[in-house]
């Protein structure tokens, strides 16, 4: 299934290096060109593609609102580095490091559009409902970033964090897979499991985020690791640490925040987090989600050969080390 979705991966590519980003004006477009250099596993096209598949519709038939998904997501990662101040992303400067926060909104902005674009190059019978998914998902993107933001500044229950994710990431990759499905035609129901399914995979794969920030190998993983720690970010790891712990270790996690060498609050949060079991804690929780999501893909009704591709694809996203 990798060599599969490598494939997927560089017929996307393709695609996204020859989409016509005039020269000018240069600190407009030559942003963009950078940012889409970057590259990626291009994981939400490929559920698009996959969507379409999974009912029989090919590539050339989904391929535009595949590059529409992934333009929005890129919008939102352009966006989201500004606001989180993030220095890297896979590896290389952001675009409001490599040039400034006010270059990179305008970019983003024009990225967005690019998006409404490749959706609009779709079966003009299709393209109402793809909107109507496509600008609920969006709203709800926005949504789920300030729920994050505002979650900076209080105390948050587990719950309200899963919510947050669905909003801000899972709600992407449940559209990525119905556009997927209204392309092909799909009955209402089997777009509703199929929706399900892209959510709770996409929360699993949220959670997975998570554990590699803090446990993932640095060079392989492209962001600086330790850096939602560093941030004092309330991840899954930490509310799950606040669950778990009695008294003095709650005061122990508290007083992280107030380190300011990263080295050794990222050491010293692993050193808390391994005494309460927390990494294992959050496995079980992914597991639980990605489970989820396989019970919804069972229920869709469609010949079984037909879901292997979306099953690798989550079983690849679950084992992922980057």
């Amino acid at each position: 299934m990798e060599s599969e979705l490598k494939e997927l991966a560089s017929r996307l590519e393709q695609e996204i290096s020859g989409l016509n980003l005039p020269s000018n004006p240069e600190n407009l477009y030559q942003p963009l060109r950078y940012f889409l250099s970057l590259g990626g596993k291009r994981i939400r096209p490929i559920l698009s593609i996959l969507g379409a598949d999974l009912f029989g519709a090919g590539y050339e038939k989904s391929k535009s609102a595949a590059l529409a998904v992934e333009l929005f997501h890129n919008f939102s990662l352009i966006h989201d580095d500004i606001m989180d101040e993030a220095p890297l992303r896979r590896s290389q400067k952001t675009v409001h490091t490599k040039w400034n926060s006010n270059i990179a909104i305008l970019s983003g902005d024009v990225l967005l559009i690019k998006a409404y674009q490749q959706l609009c190059l779709q079966e003009n019978r299709h393209i109402p409902e793809l909107m109507r998914v496509f600008n609920q998902m969006a709203v709800e993107v926005c949504e789920g970033q300030q729920l994050d933001m505002d979650f900076e500044n209080r105390s948050i229950a587990i719950d309200e964090y899963i919510e947050m994710i669905r909003l801000k990431t899972s709600v992407l990759l449940g559209c990525a897979l119905e556009m997927g499905a209204i392309i092909a035609d799909a009955e209402d129901e089997s777009r509703k499991l199929l929706y399900e399914f892209g959510v709770n995979l996409g929360i699993a794969f949220q959670i997975q985020d998570d554990l590699l920030d803090l446990y993932a190998d640095a060079e392989k993983f492209g962001k600086q690791v330790g850096g939602d720690i560093i941030a004092n970010k309330k991840t899954i790891l930490v509310l799950k640490a606040y669950a778990l712990a009695n008294p003095l270790q709650k005061e122990f996690l508290a007083n992280l925040s107030q380190i300011t060498d990263p080295q050794q609050k990222v050491e010293q949060t692993i050193g808390i987090f391994a005494e309460l079991g927390i990494k294992e804690e959050v496995k079980k929780l992914r597991d639980s989600y990605f489970r989820k999501a396989l019970e919804a893909l069972d229920q869709i009704n469609v010949p079984d050969q037909n879901k292997q591709k979306l099953r690798s694809l989550a079983a690849f996203l679950e084992d992922r080390e980057v």
